[in-house]
């Protein structure tokens, strides 16, 4: 499957019962609710097959370093990283150039 449209009812039921013990997996690995951004990489909506590409998805713990914690978005994730400073700092740092 390249997009998740494409499943059918059996292979949706399928995959929702395998996220739901991978999730509890990931509960029972940490011993505390895990926390977590997922983010679906799947083939465009062209109009175009493309068989090559394979529907998959991406889990992200909320760690930025083992001690620190850091819940980022599946933007920031699957694309492009935010920078970590308030509004405050932000708003200082453009003063200074």
């Amino acid at each position: 499957m390249s997009r998740l449209p494409d499943l059918d009812d059996r292979q949706r039921d399928a995959l929702s019962s395998q996220l739901i013990r991978l999730l509890r997996g990931y509960d029972g690995l940490f011993d505390i609710p895990f926390p977590y951004s997922m983010g679906w990489h799947q083939a465009p909506f062209d109009g175009v097959e493309r068989p090559h590409w394979q529907l998959h998805a991406h889990f992200y713990p909320p760690l930025l370093q083992a001690t620190v914690r850091k819940f980022m978005v599946g933007y920031e994730l699957l694309s492009e990283p935010q920078r970590d400073i308030t509004a405050e700092d932000a708003r200082s740092d453009c003063g200074r150039r």
